[in-house]
């Protein structure tokens, strides 16, 4: 590990101002995953911001404005305590099986909300520094694109860059429109749709969303749904845990008597972001729920899919992936037969 500068920070502004004038900066919360990639030599900071301090932790309903009755969770609110926070477990359990499904328990507990949205590709060619890697060093290639590839993109890849996004609790807030609310140097604060927070890699895939200098993610708001009864989170990979996605599915699902009102599908593991499958989505509305629409619906979305050497098998994968997470989420979790 290189030599670098520590510093506290006790505010927001101090902070966001601190990182807008040094581009070498980071911020420090958790810190699961950017004290790894400095161990490895993969980032190099001069300076860790820490801003573990700040005050924004809390899981809270949202009583005012345009989402109101939706829930607003903190930046730096640990994952364990989200996940496990009444409020989620209740109302937005589809989140809380995503959180509990990555990492491990001790992880979890360190790590942040923030730094989970924040964190960086585990794809062996970014950490492995003797190979090429566009996301690690722009200009200098992408070592899985024609190397083991197994693990990496089908949707959305580009030349440049074939990783894919790690993280489990990204997958849930995509399928449950959430929002990233961020602020900047001088107080500037905006709210970012989650489904435009993260980016493909077209010609940078260094850039891994669409935060600009210096901007702190402050919390993330979910707006009310009717999906509580109707979700599930299905992560499928090589060991039970601490094992990241080779596909993981995102469903949800609020009915209209036997009829599908609005359904809700995410994708992991499968494109350097979490991937909205709005053709299967767009499919299912006002459909019933049975497992042969629930197959047409995966079968729709996978055919765009656009496989690499060694891991076209995430097509068949993902289509019975998504068939298992529409199935459960319409049975509530139960195992109980549905019409074909």
């Amino acid at each position: 590990m290189r030599p670098f500068k520590y510093s506290t920070i006790n505010d927001i502004k101090s902070a966001t101002n601190r990182l807008a004038t040094n581009d070498n900066a980071r911020y420090l919360a958790g810190g699961t995953n950017i004290l790894d990639l400095m161990k490895e030599d993969v980032e190099r900071p001069d300076e860790l911001v820490d801003i573990s301090r700040l005050k924004l932790a809390a899981v809270q309903p949202i009583t005012t404005g345009a989402n109101k009755g939706g829930i607003s969770i903190g930046a730096l609110g640990k994952n364990t305590e989200t996940a496990n926070h009444p409020l989620i477990r209740q109302a937005y359990p589809l989140l809380s099986q995503a959180i509990l499904a990555g990492a491990s328990a001790q992880i979890r507990n360190m790590a942040t909300n923030g730094g989970n949205l924040n964190q960086r590709t585990r794809c062996p060619y970014f950490y492995e520094v003797s190979m090429p890697c566009n996301k690690r060093e722009p200009g200098s290639g992408c070592g899985a694109l024609k190397g083991i590839n197994r693990m990496h993109a089908i949707f959305g890849w580009s030349e440049k860059c074939v990783a894919v996004h790690p993280s489990d609790m990204c997958i849930a807030l995509v399928a449950l429109d959430a929002i990233v609310n961020v602020q900047g140097p001088n107080g500037q604060q905006r709210s970012i749709p989650f489904e435009d927070y993260h980016r493909l890699p077209g010609d940078n895939p260094e850039k891994d969303n669409t935060l600009n200098p210096g901007e702190l993610i402050t919390s993330i708001h979910i707006p009310r749904n009717n999906f509580a009864d109707r979700s599930y989170y299905l992560k499928v990979r090589d060991r039970a845990s601490y094992a990241f996605a080779l596909v993981s599915v995102g469903a949800a699902l609020e009915m209209n008597g036997s009829n599908i009102l609005t359904a809700r599908i995410a994708l992991g593991g499968v494109a350097h972001k979490p991937w909205r499958a709005k053709e299967a989505e767009n499919f299912l509305a006002g459909k019933p729920a049975t497992v042969e629409n629930f197959r047409r619906a995966a079968e729709m979305e996978m055919k765009n899919a656009m496989t690499l050497e060694h891991n076209d098998f995430k097509v068949e994968l993902g289509t019975r992936a998504i068939v298992r997470a529409l199935s459960q989420a319409m049975k509530g979790g139960k195992h109980e037969e549905l019409p074909a």
